[in-house]
Protein backbone atom coordinates (compact mmCIF):
# COMPACT_ATOMS: atom_id res chain seq x y z
CA UNK A 1 0.00 0.00 0.00
CA UNK A 2 2.81 2.26 0.81
CA UNK A 3 4.56 1.43 -2.48
CA UNK A 4 1.21 2.45 -4.28
CA UNK A 5 0.77 5.73 -2.02
CA UNK A 6 4.71 6.84 -3.26
CA UNK A 7 3.76 6.23 -6.82
CA UNK A 8 0.86 8.23 -6.67
CA UNK A 9 2.46 11.03 -4.98
CA UNK A 10 5.35 10.81 -7.57
CA UNK A 11 2.96 10.92 -10.51
CA UNK A 12 1.13 14.20 -9.17
CA UNK A 13 4.39 15.71 -8.85
CA UNK A 14 5.41 15.17 -12.39
CA UNK A 15 5.69 18.08 -14.44
CA UNK A 16 4.60 18.90 -17.96
CA UNK A 17 6.93 16.83 -20.61
CA UNK A 18 9.13 20.27 -21.74
CA UNK A 19 8.77 21.66 -25.19
CA UNK A 20 5.71 20.14 -26.80
CA UNK A 21 5.94 20.68 -30.24
CA UNK A 22 3.16 22.68 -31.79
CA UNK A 23 1.58 21.98 -35.05
CA UNK A 24 3.75 20.49 -37.78
CA UNK A 25 2.86 19.80 -41.40
CA UNK A 26 2.22 16.34 -40.58
CA UNK A 27 -0.97 17.40 -38.27
CA UNK A 28 -2.02 19.14 -41.01
CA UNK A 29 -1.65 16.15 -43.00
CA UNK A 30 -3.27 14.05 -40.85
CA UNK A 31 -6.54 16.39 -40.20
CA UNK A 32 -7.01 17.45 -43.74
CA UNK A 33 -7.24 13.14 -44.43
CA UNK A 34 -9.57 12.58 -41.76
CA UNK A 35 -12.14 15.59 -42.36
CA UNK A 36 -11.83 14.17 -46.15
CA UNK A 37 -12.66 10.62 -44.46
CA UNK A 38 -15.34 11.90 -42.58
CA UNK A 39 -16.89 13.78 -44.87
CA UNK A 40 -17.09 10.88 -47.21
CA UNK A 41 -18.17 8.50 -45.00
CA UNK A 42 -20.96 10.90 -43.43
CA UNK A 43 -22.03 11.12 -46.88
CA UNK A 44 -22.34 8.05 -48.35
CA UNK A 45 -22.42 5.56 -45.28
CA UNK A 46 -26.05 4.47 -45.52
CA UNK A 47 -26.51 3.29 -41.97
CA UNK A 48 -25.32 6.35 -40.19
CA UNK A 49 -27.63 7.11 -36.83
CA UNK A 50 -28.32 10.67 -36.08
CA UNK A 51 -25.94 11.77 -39.04
CA UNK A 52 -25.67 15.09 -38.24
CA UNK A 53 -25.05 15.06 -34.83
CA UNK A 54 -22.27 12.18 -35.72
CA UNK A 55 -20.93 14.58 -38.49
CA UNK A 56 -19.96 17.32 -35.76
CA UNK A 57 -18.97 15.15 -33.62
CA UNK A 58 -16.42 13.35 -35.74
CA UNK A 59 -15.26 16.59 -37.56
CA UNK A 60 -14.87 18.25 -33.94
CA UNK A 61 -12.51 15.46 -32.68
CA UNK A 62 -10.36 15.63 -35.70
CA UNK A 63 -9.92 19.45 -35.49
CA UNK A 64 -8.88 18.90 -32.09
CA UNK A 65 -6.34 16.30 -32.41
CA UNK A 66 -4.68 19.75 -33.32
CA UNK A 67 -3.89 20.99 -29.72
CA UNK A 68 -3.55 17.36 -28.50
CA UNK A 69 -0.17 18.30 -27.92
CA UNK A 70 -0.03 21.88 -26.26
CA UNK A 71 -3.10 21.31 -24.42
CA UNK A 72 -3.27 17.25 -23.60
CA UNK A 73 -5.76 17.68 -20.52
CA UNK A 74 -8.40 19.74 -22.87
CA UNK A 75 -8.56 18.39 -25.97
CA UNK A 76 -8.76 14.88 -24.22
CA UNK A 77 -11.80 16.20 -21.51
CA UNK A 78 -13.46 17.43 -24.47
CA UNK A 79 -13.60 14.64 -26.66
CA UNK A 80 -13.84 11.89 -24.29
CA UNK A 81 -16.74 14.29 -22.26
CA UNK A 82 -19.01 14.24 -25.35
CA UNK A 83 -18.20 10.29 -25.80
CA UNK A 84 -19.87 10.04 -22.20
CA UNK A 85 -22.57 12.03 -23.22
CA UNK A 86 -23.61 10.24 -26.37
CA UNK A 87 -23.01 7.05 -24.64
CA UNK A 88 -25.24 7.96 -21.60
CA UNK A 89 -27.90 9.07 -24.20
CA UNK A 90 -27.76 6.32 -25.75
CA UNK A 91 -28.14 4.04 -22.77
CA UNK A 92 -31.19 6.02 -21.85
CA UNK A 93 -32.93 6.41 -25.33
CA UNK A 94 -32.03 2.89 -25.62
CA UNK A 95 -30.95 3.75 -29.95
CA UNK A 96 -28.56 1.99 -31.20
CA UNK A 97 -24.91 3.38 -31.08
CA UNK A 98 -24.03 5.89 -33.38
CA UNK A 99 -20.25 7.30 -34.54
CA UNK A 100 -18.18 6.95 -37.54
CA UNK A 101 -15.02 4.70 -38.51
CA UNK A 102 -13.28 7.97 -38.45
CA UNK A 103 -13.29 8.35 -35.27
CA UNK A 104 -11.31 5.71 -34.35
CA UNK A 105 -8.86 8.83 -34.69
CA UNK A 106 -9.22 9.38 -30.34
CA UNK A 107 -6.50 6.35 -30.22
CA UNK A 108 -4.18 9.03 -30.35
CA UNK A 109 -5.23 11.02 -27.69
CA UNK A 110 -4.21 8.75 -25.00
CA UNK A 111 -0.80 9.13 -26.12
CA UNK A 112 -0.23 12.46 -26.09
CA UNK A 113 -2.07 12.80 -22.46
CA UNK A 114 0.79 10.29 -20.96
CA UNK A 115 3.44 11.70 -23.53
CA UNK A 116 2.81 15.45 -23.02
CA UNK A 117 1.04 16.16 -19.63
CA UNK A 118 1.14 16.73 -16.26
CA UNK A 119 0.75 13.72 -13.46
CA UNK A 120 -2.54 15.46 -12.33
CA UNK A 121 -3.17 15.89 -15.82
CA UNK A 122 -2.52 12.44 -16.91
CA UNK A 123 -5.11 11.12 -13.70
CA UNK A 124 -7.84 13.56 -14.61
CA UNK A 125 -7.46 12.46 -17.96
CA UNK A 126 -7.26 8.98 -17.91
CA UNK A 127 -10.41 9.01 -15.63
CA UNK A 128 -12.35 10.46 -18.50
CA UNK A 129 -10.91 7.92 -20.89
CA UNK A 130 -11.71 4.99 -18.88
CA UNK A 131 -15.76 6.52 -17.79
CA UNK A 132 -16.26 6.81 -21.53
CA UNK A 133 -14.77 3.06 -21.97
CA UNK A 134 -17.09 1.56 -19.40
CA UNK A 135 -20.11 3.39 -21.05
CA UNK A 136 -18.86 2.76 -24.42
CA UNK A 137 -18.80 -1.19 -23.49
CA UNK A 138 -22.07 -1.20 -21.85
CA UNK A 139 -24.04 0.65 -24.78
CA UNK A 140 -22.83 -1.91 -27.30
CA UNK A 141 -21.41 -5.10 -25.64
CA UNK A 142 -20.16 -7.89 -28.51
CA UNK A 143 -18.96 -10.11 -26.14
CA UNK A 144 -16.15 -10.37 -23.41
CA UNK A 145 -13.46 -11.29 -26.14
CA UNK A 146 -14.38 -8.17 -28.02
CA UNK A 147 -14.44 -5.77 -24.86
CA UNK A 148 -11.34 -6.48 -23.92
CA UNK A 149 -9.46 -6.13 -27.13
CA UNK A 150 -11.23 -2.87 -27.51
CA UNK A 151 -9.82 -1.99 -24.05
CA UNK A 152 -6.42 -3.07 -24.72
CA UNK A 153 -6.35 -0.86 -28.40
CA UNK A 154 -7.67 1.94 -26.61
CA UNK A 155 -5.42 2.14 -24.06
CA UNK A 156 -2.00 0.69 -25.39
CA UNK A 157 -0.83 3.70 -27.18
CA UNK A 158 -1.17 5.30 -23.12
CA UNK A 159 1.53 2.75 -22.49
CA UNK A 160 3.36 3.52 -25.59
CA UNK A 161 3.82 7.11 -24.54
CA UNK A 162 4.67 6.41 -21.01
CA UNK A 163 7.79 4.22 -22.56
CA UNK A 164 8.58 7.39 -24.81
CA UNK A 165 8.75 9.34 -22.05
CA UNK A 166 10.81 7.73 -19.96
CA UNK A 167 12.98 7.68 -22.59
CA UNK A 168 13.02 11.06 -23.46
CA UNK A 169 13.45 12.08 -20.12
CA UNK A 170 16.33 9.66 -19.52
CA UNK A 171 18.00 11.05 -22.43
CA UNK A 172 17.72 14.55 -21.29
CA UNK A 173 19.13 13.68 -18.38
CA UNK A 174 22.48 12.19 -20.11
CA UNK A 175 22.45 15.46 -21.95
CA UNK A 176 22.44 17.51 -18.83
CA UNK A 177 25.59 15.31 -17.63
CA UNK A 178 27.50 16.04 -20.28
CA UNK A 179 27.16 19.58 -20.51
CA UNK A 180 27.51 19.47 -16.62
CA UNK A 181 30.94 17.59 -17.51
CA UNK A 182 31.90 19.80 -20.41
CA UNK A 183 31.39 22.92 -18.04
CA UNK A 184 33.01 21.08 -15.35
CA UNK A 185 36.49 20.49 -17.65
CA UNK A 186 36.53 24.26 -18.85
CA UNK A 187 36.14 25.39 -15.34
CA UNK A 188 39.40 23.02 -14.32
CA UNK A 189 41.15 24.56 -17.62
CA UNK A 190 39.95 28.10 -16.30
CA UNK A 191 41.61 27.03 -13.19
CA UNK A 192 44.94 26.64 -14.24
CA UNK A 193 45.13 29.60 -16.26
CA UNK A 194 43.74 31.80 -13.34
CA UNK A 195 46.47 30.25 -11.17
CA UNK A 196 48.96 30.91 -13.78
CA UNK A 197 47.91 34.59 -14.55
CA UNK A 198 48.10 34.92 -10.72
CA UNK A 199 52.07 33.56 -10.69
CA UNK A 200 52.84 35.80 -12.93
CA UNK A 201 51.29 38.79 -11.42
CA UNK A 202 53.05 38.10 -8.33
CA UNK A 203 56.65 37.36 -10.00
CA UNK A 204 56.24 40.99 -11.58
CA UNK A 205 55.00 42.62 -8.14
CA UNK A 206 58.06 41.40 -6.74
CA UNK A 207 60.53 41.94 -9.58
CA UNK A 208 58.90 45.43 -9.91
CA UNK A 209 59.67 46.30 -5.92
CA UNK A 210 62.96 45.35 -6.26
CA UNK A 211 64.20 47.39 -8.66
CA UNK A 212 61.72 50.59 -7.79
CA UNK A 213 64.44 52.09 -6.47
CA UNK A 214 67.38 51.89 -9.16
CA UNK A 215 64.81 52.02 -11.78
CA UNK A 216 61.50 52.97 -11.91
CA UNK A 217 61.05 52.82 -15.47
CA UNK A 218 61.30 48.98 -15.19
CA UNK A 219 58.83 49.57 -12.39
CA UNK A 220 56.20 51.20 -14.22
CA UNK A 221 56.60 48.49 -16.83
CA UNK A 222 56.01 46.01 -14.34
CA UNK A 223 52.62 47.71 -12.87
CA UNK A 224 51.46 47.60 -16.89
CA UNK A 225 52.16 44.03 -16.91
CA UNK A 226 50.42 43.62 -13.70
CA UNK A 227 47.45 45.60 -14.97
CA UNK A 228 46.85 43.63 -17.78
CA UNK A 229 47.23 40.32 -16.16
CA UNK A 230 44.93 41.26 -13.63
CA UNK A 231 42.14 42.52 -15.78
CA UNK A 232 42.75 38.95 -17.89
CA UNK A 233 42.84 37.51 -14.62
CA UNK A 234 39.20 39.08 -13.34
CA UNK A 235 37.88 38.14 -16.69
CA UNK A 236 38.40 34.48 -16.51
CA UNK A 237 37.40 34.17 -12.82
CA UNK A 238 33.82 35.69 -14.19
CA UNK A 239 33.75 32.79 -16.42
CA UNK A 240 34.55 30.55 -13.71
CA UNK A 241 31.32 31.94 -11.60
CA UNK A 242 29.19 30.89 -14.50
CA UNK A 243 31.24 27.24 -15.15
CA UNK A 244 32.15 26.62 -11.44
CA UNK A 245 32.20 22.73 -11.57
CA UNK A 246 31.24 21.03 -7.95
CA UNK A 247 34.07 20.39 -5.80
CA UNK A 248 37.25 23.56 -4.96
CA UNK A 249 39.97 21.58 -6.10
CA UNK A 250 42.17 21.55 -8.94
CA UNK A 251 45.37 19.84 -10.44
CA UNK A 252 47.82 23.16 -11.28
CA UNK A 253 49.02 21.29 -14.20
CA UNK A 254 49.05 23.37 -17.59
CA UNK A 255 46.52 22.74 -20.25
CA UNK A 256 47.14 21.72 -24.01
CA UNK A 257 46.72 23.93 -26.49
CA UNK A 258 46.92 24.60 -30.35
CA UNK A 259 51.03 23.85 -30.20
CA UNK A 260 50.16 20.38 -29.28
CA UNK A 261 47.91 19.64 -32.36
CA UNK A 262 50.65 18.25 -34.07
CA UNK A 263 51.44 15.83 -30.96
CA UNK A 264 47.82 14.90 -31.14
CA UNK A 265 47.87 14.19 -34.94
CA UNK A 266 51.19 11.82 -34.06
CA UNK A 267 49.61 10.17 -31.59
CA UNK A 268 46.58 8.88 -34.22
CA UNK A 269 49.53 6.89 -36.16
CA UNK A 270 49.54 6.13 -40.31
CA UNK A 271 45.73 5.07 -40.81
CA UNK A 272 43.62 7.33 -41.22
CA UNK A 273 46.91 9.69 -42.10
CA UNK A 274 45.82 13.35 -39.92
CA UNK A 275 47.19 16.47 -41.47
CA UNK A 276 47.58 19.88 -39.46
CA UNK A 277 48.28 23.24 -40.98
CA UNK A 278 48.01 26.24 -39.09
CA UNK A 279 48.19 29.84 -40.25
CA UNK A 280 47.99 33.11 -38.69
CA UNK A 281 49.12 34.97 -35.67
CA UNK A 282 48.14 32.88 -32.85
CA UNK A 283 50.50 34.08 -30.09
CA UNK A 284 48.23 36.02 -28.37
CA UNK A 285 45.58 33.80 -28.30
CA UNK A 286 43.16 33.28 -25.05
CA UNK A 287 44.16 30.16 -23.10
CA UNK A 288 40.75 28.86 -22.73
CA UNK A 289 40.28 29.64 -26.57
CA UNK A 290 43.64 27.42 -27.23
CA UNK A 291 42.35 24.53 -24.59
CA UNK A 292 38.93 24.66 -26.30
CA UNK A 293 40.37 24.31 -29.64
CA UNK A 294 42.71 21.09 -28.80
CA UNK A 295 39.78 19.41 -27.28
CA UNK A 296 37.24 19.65 -30.04
CA UNK A 297 40.65 18.70 -32.27
CA UNK A 298 41.22 15.88 -30.41
CA UNK A 299 37.27 14.89 -30.05
CA UNK A 300 36.24 14.95 -33.98
CA UNK A 301 39.93 13.42 -34.69
CA UNK A 302 38.41 10.38 -32.28
CA UNK A 303 35.07 10.31 -33.87
CA UNK A 304 36.78 10.45 -37.46
CA UNK A 305 38.70 7.29 -36.45
CA UNK A 306 36.03 5.53 -34.90
CA UNK A 307 33.32 6.40 -37.29
CA UNK A 308 34.74 7.36 -40.57
CA UNK A 309 34.49 4.07 -42.80
CA UNK A 310 37.24 3.44 -45.32
CA UNK A 311 38.87 6.99 -44.50
CA UNK A 312 42.29 7.45 -45.37
CA UNK A 313 42.80 11.09 -44.75
CA UNK A 314 41.84 13.60 -41.95
CA UNK A 315 42.40 17.16 -42.68
CA UNK A 316 43.22 19.57 -39.40
CA UNK A 317 43.12 23.82 -40.32
CA UNK A 318 43.40 26.31 -37.95
CA UNK A 319 42.95 29.52 -39.53
CA UNK A 320 43.98 33.04 -36.97
CA UNK A 321 42.09 35.94 -38.36
CA UNK A 322 41.46 39.44 -36.64
CA UNK A 323 39.09 39.13 -34.09
CA UNK A 324 38.62 35.42 -34.46
CA UNK A 325 39.76 31.76 -34.57
CA UNK A 326 38.72 29.15 -36.75
CA UNK A 327 38.87 25.44 -36.78
CA UNK A 328 38.15 22.77 -39.35
CA UNK A 329 38.12 19.09 -38.96
CA UNK A 330 37.11 16.95 -42.34
CA UNK A 331 37.74 13.36 -43.08
CA UNK A 332 37.32 11.45 -46.59
CA UNK A 333 35.44 8.92 -45.39
CA UNK A 334 31.83 7.12 -47.01
CA UNK A 335 29.41 9.91 -46.84
CA UNK A 336 26.40 9.46 -44.41
CA UNK A 337 23.57 11.00 -43.55
CA UNK A 338 23.27 9.97 -39.83
CA UNK A 339 24.97 12.16 -36.88
CA UNK A 340 28.22 10.82 -35.62
CA UNK A 341 28.76 10.06 -31.76
CA UNK A 342 24.91 10.11 -31.29
CA UNK A 343 25.57 7.75 -27.93
CA UNK A 344 28.61 9.01 -26.83
CA UNK A 345 27.59 12.70 -26.96
CA UNK A 346 30.36 14.05 -28.13
CA UNK A 347 28.95 16.49 -30.19
CA UNK A 348 26.95 18.07 -27.30
CA UNK A 349 29.83 18.45 -25.62
CA UNK A 350 31.89 20.24 -28.23
CA UNK A 351 28.69 22.43 -29.10
CA UNK A 352 28.54 23.29 -25.30
CA UNK A 353 32.14 24.35 -25.12
CA UNK A 354 32.04 26.41 -28.28
CA UNK A 355 29.22 28.38 -27.21
CA UNK A 356 30.59 28.82 -23.62
CA UNK A 357 32.80 30.44 -25.20
CA UNK A 358 31.14 32.83 -27.34
CA UNK A 359 31.78 30.74 -30.48
CA UNK A 360 29.52 28.63 -33.15
CA UNK A 361 29.84 25.09 -33.55
CA UNK A 362 28.88 23.12 -36.70
CA UNK A 363 28.90 19.79 -37.45
CA UNK A 364 27.96 17.10 -40.80
CA UNK A 365 27.84 15.61 -44.10
CA UNK A 366 30.11 16.61 -46.55
CA UNK A 367 28.21 17.15 -50.08
CA UNK A 368 31.13 14.81 -51.34
CA UNK A 369 32.50 12.57 -48.75
CA UNK A 370 33.27 12.40 -45.47
CA UNK A 371 32.02 14.64 -42.23
CA UNK A 372 33.11 17.98 -41.29
CA UNK A 373 33.54 20.05 -38.33
CA UNK A 374 33.62 23.43 -38.65
CA UNK A 375 33.95 25.50 -34.97
CA UNK A 376 34.38 29.72 -34.91
CA UNK A 377 35.92 31.14 -31.25
CA UNK A 378 36.47 34.52 -30.80
CA UNK A 379 40.25 34.99 -30.16
CA UNK A 380 40.00 35.94 -26.37
CA UNK A 381 36.99 34.16 -25.54
CA UNK A 382 37.09 33.66 -21.84
CA UNK A 383 33.62 32.50 -21.60
CA UNK A 384 30.09 33.69 -21.11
Amino acid sequence: MGMVRNALRSLLAEPRAPDPPRRVWRDWVLVVGLLTAVVLEGVLREDVVWRPVALVLAVATVCALLWRRTHPLAVVAAVFGALIVVNLVTLISGDATFGLYSMICVVLLPYSLVRWGSGREILIGLAFILVALVLGIISDFTGYGEAAAGSMFLLFPATVGAAVRYWWSARLRELDQVRLREREQLARELHDTVAHHVSAIVIRAQAGRAVAATRPEAAVDALAIIEAEGTRTLAEMRTMVGVLRDDGTAALAPQPGVADLERLARSVGDRPRVEVEVSGDLDDLGPAVGAAIYRIAQESITNAVRHARQATRIDVRLTSYDDSVRLTVRDDGEATSAPRNSLGYGLVGMTERATLLGGTFAAGPDSGRGWSVDVVLPRTAVGR
